[in-house]
């Protein structure tokens, strides 16, 4: 497993999944890894010794690391290691721009959504997603870090040029009101919904994250809301990742993609053995791997 901080709820969790069905895992740290690319014999090597003999990888790359995570994860794939997802799944997912387009290309619900790098247009942008209050987000933020709601069009305007004074690139979405702070978070391994729960965010804060002192509890979810989350992850190419949903009056709209869900809220609030699932997926699919020669 790549992981840089092996005493997370999820990284523990996952280690003991796949310790109780009789497996070896190793949590590596991301950033101690380094390597050669050669025609022939290339080397990836984690603190001076080589990198080798694991059929599978589990990779948990922190947003901040993304590039370099990824380098690492398509050596392992070059060398025949099989990911729980993809390099370039993960990178379209981390794209927050990228994959809104991949999504409205589909057909899938979305939040309106501008971007832009002029400022001389701010209240266009802010006119195109349905005027104030906007959702004003950074393209590298997550865990609802960087995610600023402008509740006016003097306030938007403000957050939006501060944004492009200090060169990050943003998003502007349009607020959902009816939502009230609430969103779905929905886990999926191997193209099924495995558990769901309702986020809420506290008082006073329109973020539902439960880094920020949401809370959340088992939620059922619709059969619309179970496809849309499962065409989504299937879109992005991941195996594995938590799809978030807002309820409009129009219909669930997908928030976002996290390609390296945490475990903890989803396990404790729903109850649910997520970890088992994810080990279980990684067992088939390597095994059929290996069967058919592709390993």
């Amino acid at each position: 497993m790549m992981a840089r901080n092996p005493n997370l709820y999820s990284h523990k969790r996952l280690v003991e999944a796949a310790q109780a069905h009789q497996h070896t895992i190793d949590v590596i740290d991301t950033l101690q890894v380094y390597m050669n690319i050669a025609t022939h014999k290339s080397q990836i090597k984690y603190k001076g010794q080589p990198l080798e003999g694991y059929d599978a990888v589990i990779p948990r790359i922190g947003a901040s690391i993304t590039m370099y995570g990824l380098a690492v994860l398509r050596q392992l794939e070059t060398m025949g290691v099989w990911p729980l997802n993809e390099s370039i799944a993960i990178g379209k997912s981390r794209d927050k721009l990228r994959s809104i387009q991949l999504l409205a290309r589909k057909g899938i619900g979305l939040p309106v959504t501008a971007f832009g790098h002029s400022t001389k247009y701010t209240d266009d942008m802010i006119k195109m997603v349905g005027g104030a209050p906007v959702v004003v987000k950074l393209l590298e933020g997550t865990q609802g870090l960087g995610v600023v709601l402008g509740e006016t069009q003097v306030a938007a305007r403000s957050v939006i040029e501060a944004f492009r004074e200090v060169n990050v690139n943003i998003l502007v979405q349009e607020y959902i009101q009816e939502a009230d702070a609430m969103d779905i978070r929905c886990l999926v391994v191997g193209g099924k919904v495995v558990a769901s729960m309702k986020r809420t965010g506290p008082p006073g804060d329109f973020r539902s994250n439960l880094h920020r002192g949401g809370t959340a509890t088992k939620e059922r979810i619709t059969p619309e809301e179970r496809s849309i989350a499962v065409r989504s992850a299937k879109l992005m190419g991941l195996n594995v990742c938590g799809v978030d949903l807002l309820r409009t009056n129009h219909g669930p709209v997908v928030m976002e993609i996290n390609s390296s869900p945490g475990l903890e809220g989803i396990e404790k609030t729903t109850g649910i053995d997520v970890a088992s699932k994810i080990i279980k997926f990684i067992e088939e699919n390597v095994a059929s791997t290996k069967i058919s020669g592709k390993g």
